[in-house]
């Protein structure tokens, strides 16, 4: 098992700034990367995998630096997000290239497996120039995984995928974070994340903005208010109970929808009251949703923030 461990680093390129004092550990599992475009996610797996040195502060894999030690690659697999690949060679000749670098003691069978991992050897005799985006992106994860790294590092290892490949290779991740294996995945799309990432970090602008599990991140967020959709027996009873108690600071009866909406500062206050409240008014509470624990939601905040 390896942890990658990122200390007040920063990095800029002349004036532009595009990481600044981030301080977080990546350790086994699952974990994304989040953030919008220009975030300073790619700049920060540049740093992760040694291909960019930080300007300050420090960035090592299981307590040694990453930047300009080579001896790094036998550990990490890195799939950038950019193309990278020669599209004359076909993908087996690509994959087994990799191997060759590695210096594996049978690269043909390496080169087989991870083609296989990836679920791409009916394709692996085609030269790259006649791949899709996906496949091209499965086939930069079988140069990755050629060497059966312990840490696996994706910029936007969805881009380009259709559904299927994208379940396929979600399903892939969670059983290689399932084995212990460190894997680390950016992405600005929220679905992605929420679905296969059992650890966030959130970055934007070039900071760290949150750490952990999103639901966690969003109740840390106490000066933000809570929003939940309600159904019940009856929704007008209910609104008229909820403001009268004081737990709720705004209240919306949507007839259209049969719900009402709510809104709360108190997260633990409401959540322990609701239930009395509809007992003690005897109306029957069929649904209640938070309309804003998504990660969607979460992210939306933070960047507003």
């Amino acid at each position: 098992m390896s942890t990658i461990q990122i200390d007040r680093v920063s990095k800029w390129f002349g004036h532009v700034v595009a990481v600044n004092d981030v301080t977080m550990t990546v350790a086994p599992g699952i974990t994304g990367l989040l953030g919008p475009n220009g975030a300073g996610k790619t700049t920060l797996l540049n740093m992760m995998g040694g291909f960019a040195g930080p300007s300050s502060g420090t960035v090592t894999l299981d307590g040694v630096p990453t930047w300009r030690n080579e001896e790094i690659y036998r550990t990490i697999g890195m799939v950038p997000e950019a193309e990278a690949m020669y599209d004359f060679l076909t993908g087996e000749q690509f994959v087994l290239a990799n191997a060759k670098l590695h210096g594996l003691p049978d690269p043909g069978a390496a080169a087989r497996r991870a083609i296989d991992t990836v679920e791409m050897a009916p394709a692996a005799g085609r030269a790259i120039e006649t791949y899709s985006k996906g496949m091209r992106q499965r086939m930069k994860m079988a140069a990755a995984l050629v060497h059966d790294p312990a840490v696996l590092l994706l910029d936007e290892p969805f881009n380009g995928m259709d559904p299927r490949q994208r379940l396929q290779l979600m399903d892939m991740l969670r059983r290689m974070g399932s084995e212990g294996r460190t894997v680390l995945f950016s992405s600005h799309i929220l679905e992605e994340v929420e679905q296969l990432a059992t650890h966030i970090e959130v970055m934007v602008s070039g900071r760290h903005a949150a750490s952990g599990d999103y639901r966690a991140i969003r109740r840390l967020m106490t000066d933000r208010p809570h929003r939940y959709t309600l159904r019940s027996d009856d929704d007008r009873g209910l609104a008229s109970a909820l403001v009268a108690e004081g737990v709720v600071g705004a209240v919306q009866v949507d007839g259209e929808d049969n719900a009402l909406h709510v809104q709360t500062s108190d997260f633990g206050r409401f959540t322990v009251s609701l239930p009395k409240i509809a007992r003690d008014n005897k109306i029957r509470l069929y649904d209640v949703s938070p309309a804003d624990e998504s990660l969607e939601s979460v992210f939306g905040y933070l960047v507003r923030s």
